[in-house]
């Protein structure tokens, strides 16, 4: 993971795009103001949102066993 000044960003953005795309770099850019953002390729966050939905989807199974535990279905 990189960290990486606005001003830098700006005369070199090409090379992080490229650091993003082809070496899977994270690239942070700092801001003043501390409203942050980060470059990162398409491929590693759609693996990251697949991830989320994921731990979404188990966490609604685990309750949905514990309600069934319990005895709160409907049948």
């Amino acid at each position: 993971m990189l960290a990486v000044n606005y001003s830098t960003i700006r005369s070199k953005l090409k090379d992080y795009y490229d650091k993003a795309t082809d070496e899977n770099e994270t690239v942070i850019v700092t801001r003043k103001d501390e409203k942050n953002v980060v470059i990162m390729s398409l491929d590693k966050y759609n693996e990251i949102m697949r991830t989320a939905r994921n731990a979404e989807y188990l966490d609604m199974i685990d309750r949905s066993i514990e309600q069934v535990r319990q005895g709160k279905v409907v049948v």
